[in-house]
């Protein structure tokens, strides 16, 4: 459990339970990649020895998430007493959020049949789509995105051992792909270094198909240079490179946080900016979308 970084709060109190041999319910929820997963079986590896295995099941609720998997699968294991010296069982029940309601209702009845017996751990991305009866049954841990300093260490660390020749700024250009998500970054990391040469931001952001945050302050400075042809041009290259119309919102959205406008402005801008990402995800042609928004950045700025 202490190789878990980033979520200091958490492992504390679930180091607790460790010691205490106890445990309530618990409701793991937060972005992906943050270490949810990592911490349950962490935590059953530690109470249970080489046991664990035995005492411990994970179900992925995006796989099954009708009401059979709760009658079936769950219950009966929640109904088999555990094995060797231990009051209960653990099922850790992995991106609840995707199960239906119904599915739910009969998860609420099964965790207070077997509570004597059986101990849930509740994963979840979004906590909003859990019902309210399963909450309250159980002890909620929000797990928040990993720091800078948490992702680069453990990059660095990886870097070390495997032997990879990577640049500085590769690093923060992880960083800034993850948007706190360990998984991603390794991921990241991994598809560029399979290269076998250096990897520097360059060769990160094309291998992610990320737009670079160079582009992003052309655009802004072709706006600001009142180009919109010139604007516009550059756009649909950026677009023909293999970026991708969200990479490209997302970049724009990020970098107008970051502009010293008048406030007004920097709300009617993000506000556009939601608009036609809804636009494009529900189907609108990407390109006039995007011409759209650069014609209004011209508007505003």
């Amino acid at each position: 459990m202490d190789e878990i970084i980033g979520q200091d709060l958490v492992i504390k109190r679930l180091k607790a339970y460790v010691n205490s041999r106890e445990m309530p319910h618990l409701l793991f929820a937060g972005p992906p990649g943050v270490g949810k997963t990592a911490s349950a079986i962490a935590l059953a590896r530690e109470l249970y020895g080489e046991d664990w295995m035995y005492n411990f099941t994970e179900l992925n609720a995006s796989d099954d998430r009708g009401i059979d998997v709760v009658r079936d699968k769950i219950k009966n294991f929640a109904k088999v007493s555990p094995i060797g010296p231990f009051g209960f069982k653990i099922i850790f029940l992995d991106e609840a959020d995707a199960l239906t309601n119904d599915a739910q209702s009969a998860l609420r009845r099964t965790m207070e049949i077997f509570h004597k017996n059986c101990r849930f751990i509740i994963s979840c991305n979004y906590p909003s789509k859990i019902i309210e009866p399963i909450q309250s049954r159980c002890v909620v841990y929000r797990f928040k995105p990993l720091s800078r300093e948490a992702i680069n260490d453990a990059i660095k660390r990886i870097i070390d051992e495997e032997k990879i020749d990577v640049k500085d700024d590769a690093i923060d250009a992880i960083f800034e792909i993850s948007e706190g998500d360990m998984r991603k970054a390794i991921n990241v990391l991994q598809s560029a270094a399979s290269l076998k040469e250096a990897v520097d931001s360059d060769m990160i952001y094309a291998t992610e198909g990320s737009i670079k945050p160079d582009n992003i302050k052309n655009i802004f400075d072709l706006v600001l240079n009142g180009s919109f042809d010139r604007a516009r041009e550059y756009l649909h290259r950026i677009l023909n490179e293999g970026i991708s119309a969200e990479e490209i919102i997302k970049g724009i959205h990020k970098a107008t946080l970051n502009l010293d406008i008048p406030i007004n402005k920097q709300l009617n801008i993000i506000d556009r900016i939601g608009e036609i990402d809804f636009r494009i995800t529900e189907g609108a042609n990407e390109k006039i979308q995007l011409d759209a928004l650069l014609a209004y950045l011209f508007l505003e700025l």
